[in-house]
């Protein structure tokens, strides 16, 4: 046999798989249909572990291992299939539906936002882009903006989820688990780093550097070089900007943006310190309230999964089975837990497509804790 001879049975392998995936498929309807009669859950774990277990039995031992994948991944669309035919009117799809209906068509102009540091802060640089006129209402921690949009003293917060250089911001991932809020708007910041001082004092004199320790992370390459030096981190760039002018120091820097040398009265002593020129970072504005804007197309959700092997690739399967793109996927250690997680995701969906509302269809079958962050637009 040659090449030709090979690709020709494949050929017909698959046509004959086609056929029967498709009998296989409407046979699956058929038992959607029968569970949403019976008021039966779509997700049977102890059928899919016996029926892995039985295939595998019947498998050669050196492609056990791919049968699995193969089969976990037609489980995952036969339950997607059957949840398209039989859709459920579940809590957390009312108020989606409600949310995307009720939502005004325009994002709002003005508004009291609560941002984490001082005037001059990126946060407030981001605020400003989200909001055409924002009032800005600064507090010491990122936990007090959480906390300012859980009592309701601000309707909307700003927030910095992660840097192109220094990547996540992991304090932020870890107040989500203990906040209840919604995502209703991103945007991106360019982040340039400038090494300040009080005038007249040269960069031989400096013998402390301040700055936020994303900052710092930053600017890893710049600060390598400043040799007997001490690194200091404090809460926010401004803020250090902030206390490089009142204390008078002529032996301290801060690592801040520019614009805080003229909101501060400081000299510049050097530009674009931090290690890549294209160093951005994402900023997400969060509310009490489920808001979602018209166009919106990035979705966030957090999800605890079993620890048991399978949960997260059960998880993917379904993203693939509905093809949905993952933009973002992080993992933070649940606290008090042994060897669990916490999973966010960020995903790429209209709030239109018919995939949207799907997703969110039977998701106690695959996550112990599952919690709908919001839908949204960034800001360009």
């Amino acid at each position: 046999m040659d090449l030709l001879d090979y690709r020709n049975e494949i050929d017909e392998i698959d046509r004959k798989m086609v056929e029967l995936f498709t009998r296989r498929m409407d046979i699956a309807a058929d038992i959607g249909r029968y569970k949403q009669e019976k008021n039966l859950p779509v997700y049977d774990p102890q059928r899919e572990r016996q029926k892995l277990g039985a295939l595998t039995e019947m498998t050669r031992e050196d492609l056990s291992a791919s049968v699995e994948g193969l089969y976990s991944t037609i489980f995952e669309l036969s339950r997607a299939y059957q949840r398209m035919l039989s859709p459920k009117a579940t809590a957390l799809r009312e108020e989606i539906e409600a949310a995307i209906e009720n939502t005004p068509n325009l994002f709002p102009e003005r508004a009291l936002a609560a941002c984490q540091g001082v005037e001059g802060a990126y946060s407030q640089q981001a605020c400003e882009k989200i909001f055409k006129r924002p009032q800005i209402m600064y507090f010491d921690s990122f936990e007090g903006v959480f906390s300012a949009i859980d009592n309701g003293l601000c309707p909307y917060g700003v927030l910095p989820l992660e840097n192109s250089t220094a990547g996540s911001v992991n304090h932020i991932y870890d107040l989500m688990m203990e906040y209840h809020f919604h995502i209703v708007r991103s945007t991106r910041i360019k982040v340039d780093h400038s090494l300040l001082v009080r005038p007249g004092v040269k960069k031989e004199d400096i013998r402390e550097i301040f700055s936020h320790e994303q900052a710092l992370s930053q600017c890893s390459e710049f600060l390598s070089e400043m040799k007997d030096v001490k690194i200091t981190p404090c809460a926010n760039t401004a803020a250090a900007a902030k206390m490089i002018f009142e204390s008078g120091r002529t032996d301290a820097a801060a690592i801040s943006s520019r614009s805080c040398a003229e909101l501060y009265g400081l000299q510049c002593l050097q530009d674009s310190i931090q290690n890549q020129g294209s160093n951005y970072t994402r900023f997400i504005c969060i509310s009490k309230d489920l808001e979602i804007y018209p166009g919106s197309d990035t979705t966030s959700v957090m999800m605890t999964l079993p620890h048991k092997p399978g949960a997260l690739y059960r998880t993917l399967a379904r993203f693939n089975a509905l093809g949905i793109n993952i933009q973002k996927l992080e993992s933070r250690p649940l606290p008090g837990s042994d060897f669990e997680f916490m999973f966010y995701f960020d995903f790429e969906a209209s709030i239109y497509s018919p995939e949207f509302l799907e997703f969110f269809e039977d998701v106690e079958g695959i996550a112990t804790r599952f919690q709908y962050l919001g839908s949204y637009l960034e800001s360009r």
